[in-house]
């Protein structure tokens, strides 16, 4: 396989959904719904699914992980843009027309509680700004719903755990939107690892992008469009004035009123792997330090967009955890395909490295293996991402334990604010799970927690 540059392998976020999307309606409603909408099963018998937030990505999960399934029925969705939420309830509704099959009508809605305060829904799929995700869930689960949450997780570590108690408290499954867990190369690599093919880990590497390639704009307020309900949208976060620019993508993940940043929106991916497979060795207390840039001065956003962090766990696991602009100087060497996300596992018997599009080992036989997967044409491993829907109703149904529980989810969510913690306040900082803080830095544990706007509290 020839060497690639990190740029050639790596698939951007919104790529990734769209090839997700094309798969979904080649591969999976083709065969599975258009020929055989007769086969279909009763309404009553489907999982009944309200989506909170579908912008273009939570459209394309939608098009891509639900509307194929026979095991499910979407008939809600709720966003703050009239024309998206309108829109996307049109598309709901044409499909089913299209493929004879009866349903009730999807509505749309501006307010979520109007949509979680009915009774026929059995699941949520959020895809809302990220600082919205926490607190939507929250509310998702007091109202009794089964929740899928995009990542990343939250800016609020009491609000986790508020979410962990809610979850509990209400008997609502949840499924962590991080998609790679359910790749086949992904759980071949997770059984060879638990099962000592490589013996045991001392080092983990981990990197993902920091940022993508657009300028920080400058926010000149404008009037709010009467389509669009800026004050739903900004929620718990600070009130700021309304420009474009403000209610974009790109805004969600590189403010910090809204995130922590690419450390946490794409950190999660490969993070998540980490956790997943190393969750023994990295459950405890560990130190973290580490350097970082920011966006430049003067625009929308002011987020990390670079960043080169060590973790040291109490198990002697160690973790290095940067953006592939860092990566690709040096932790890449070794690799063949250097893609731009990724997990690499060093173990006393030799390294295993995962990414969403390629793996590699220096162990021969454990390479043919993880190499045996059909290839596109850019060498990167074809994988049926599209599959997080089905696994969701699955684990509603209780076929199969929660795939991406949230107690994992806040491990490796707080990896990132870790370093986000220590890259802002220059000093090697040290987190204690048991209990829920940084240890003896009460000025650290304030960027864990952000106050909430009124009305948008808990």
């Amino acid at each position: 396989m020839k060497d690639l540059n990190v740029k050639n392998i790596g698939i951007s976020r919104r790529d990734f959904f769209q090839r997700s999307v094309k798969g979904a309606i080649g591969a999976a409603i083709l065969p599975t719904v258009l020929g055989s909408c007769s086969n279909w099963k009763g309404a009553n018998d489907r999982i009944v699914v309200g989506h909170i937030g579908v912008g273009s990505r939570g459209t394309d999960e939608l098009m891509s992980y639900f509307l194929p399934l026979r095991e499910a029925l979407n008939i809600a969705v709720c966003d703050t843009f009239k024309d998206r939420r309108e829109n996307t309830a049109k598309k709901i509704n044409d499909f089913y027309k299209e493929n004879n099959f009866t349903s009730e009508e999807c509505k749309s809605y501006l307010d979520m509680d109007e949509l979680l305060q009915r009774k026929d829904i059995d699941a949520v799929h959020i895809t809302t700004p990220d600082h919205w995700h926490v607190l939507a869930a929250i509310k998702a689960a007091r109202a009794g719903k089964h929740i899928m949450l995009a990542k990343p997780l939250g800016l609020s570590y009491p609000q986790n755990l508020m979410l962990a108690k809610e979850l509990k408290a209400n008997n609502v499954k949840f499924h962590y939107g991080t998609q790679q867990r359910t790749c086949e190369h992904m759980q071949l690599a997770y059984n060879m690892i638990r099962d000592g093919a490589i013996g045991e880990i001392g080092k983990v590497d981990v990197w993902a992008p920091g940022k993508n390639e657009v300028p920080s704009p400058v926010c000149t307020e404008v009037p709010v469009p009467g389509d669009f309900d800026f004050e739903r949208w900004t929620g718990p976060a600070p009130m700021r004035p309304y420009c474009p620019d403000r209610v974009t993508n790109n805004s969600s993940w590189f403010n910090y009123d809204y995130s922590i940043g690419f450390l946490g929106g794409w950190g999660a991916h490969p993070l998540d792997i980490l956790v997943w497979i190393l969750k023994d060795k990295v459950n405890g207390n560990y130190s973290c330090e580490g350097t970082g840039q920011y966006w430049p001065a003067g625009g929308l956003y002011d987020n990390i967009l670079s960043w080169d962090v060590i973790c040291k766990y109490q198990s002697g696991l160690e973790l290095h955890f940067t953006s592939s602009d860092v990566a690709s100087k040096e932790m890449l060497n070794h690799r063949i395909v250097k893609e731009s996300n990724g997990t690499t596992f060093y173990g006393s018997k030799g390294w295993i490295s995962l990414s969403r599009s390629s793996a590699q080992s220096d162990v021969p036989e454990i390479n043919e293996k993880l190499n045996n997967f059909p290839k596109n044409s850019n060498g990167g491993i074809k994988s049926e991402n599209n599959t997080m829907g089905k696994r969701f109703i699955s684990v509603i149904r209780g076929n199969e334990p929660e795939l991406c529980p949230l107690d994992e989810a806040v491990i490796s969510d707080t990896i990132s604010h870790l370093g986000d913690i220590a890259i802002r306040t220059g000093r090697k900082v040290t987190w204690d799970p048991k209990l829920g803080e940084v240890v003896g830095e009460p000025e650290a544990n304030k960027l864990y927690i952000r106050e909430m706007r009124s009305p948008y509290t808990m």
